[in-house]
């Protein structure tokens, strides 16, 4: 069993895998490669000068992989339920369990609409500022809680807040991450 499961591979997702993976949660993150950053590129991004949408979506799935997140590549996820205290996440090649599940899957918000996630009157899912839905458990990010401002910096923070979120929860207190030069692995 995941402690957290992620339904989506772009800036949001591989932000959450990183961020919960490095903090010893048992992560595994499902791509179809259907990120938007397949049509980027970034000069606006804090530290990158410029880089294609797809090269930095490879180093992140490196640095997520290398932190110990489980990525499945290609494999679609088509249900989200609520199992007991957790959630049960089908694919067609098989179904997993996981503590949490971070929805980063851009605009569509199919998944939140089914797990019965609350939407805002813009048709957007209904999240606070740690990204969590009406569903205990169940966070959404980047654009599927944004009508209109979809930008990777901001995805990346989202699912960053998400996990945040998660690991105050598990540890039962406020949790800040913070990486020191020492944490830094080789990739």
């Amino acid at each position: 069993m995941a402690d957290v499961a992620v339904v989506g591979g772009g800036p949001a997702g591989l932000s959450a895998a990183q961020f919960a993976a490095k903090n010893d949660l048992d992560t595994v993150v499902f791509d179809t490669d259907e990120t938007w950053m397949h049509k980027a590129h970034l000069f606006n991004y804090p530290g990158v000068r410029s880089m294609d949408g797809m090269t930095f979506v490879d180093i992140a799935q490196k640095q997520a992989k290398a932190r110990g997140a489980d990525l499945h590549e290609g494999e679609e996820v088509t249900a989200v339920e609520q199992d007991g205290d957790g959630f049960a996440v089908t694919t067609a090649d098989g179904e997993y369990e996981a503590d949490y599940v971070v929805l980063a899957t851009g605009g569509n918000r199919d998944l939140a609409e089914d797990l019965g996630c609350e939407f805002t009157d813009e048709d957007v899912v209904d999240v606070n500022l740690d990204m969590e839905t009406s569903v205990d458990g169940v966070y959404a990010t980047g654009a599927m809680g944004r009508p209109e401002k979809w930008q990777a910096a901001i995805a990346v923070g989202d699912g960053a807040a998400a996990v945040l979120d998660i690991l105050s929860k598990e540890k039962g207190e406020y949790y800040h991450d913070f990486d020191m030069p020492s944490d830094v692995p080789e990739l």
